[in-house]
């Protein structure tokens, strides 16, 4: 079991999208590729910044290999960029 802390720097103005992707989409993708969410955070002084944590089941870099490609996940991330 591997954990790891990621730091998400949205644009600005934007965390709310990005909350929105996640909740809408990024969770249970997260979870069909060995991706166990365990806590999320906005530092106080910086809005605009995501501090997660998460458990791999297996391989890291082999959860997030096959989240990076899965069509569901390019499909999410490219509809919720299209305005910035």
């Amino acid at each position: 079991m591997t954990f790891e802390m990621r730091t998400y720097t949205s644009t600005e103005g934007r965390m709310e999208d990005l909350l929105t992707r996640f909740r809408d989409h990024t969770l249970q993708l997260f979870t069909e590729h060995g991706i166990q969410s365990l806590g999320y955070w906005h530092p106080v002084d910086q809005d605009d910044v995501l501090v997660y944590l998460v458990q791999h089941e297996g391989d890291p870099e082999a959860n997030w290999e096959a989240f990076r490609t899965d069509p569901r996940w390019l499909k999410a991330r490219a509809a919720s960029t299209e305005n910035g």
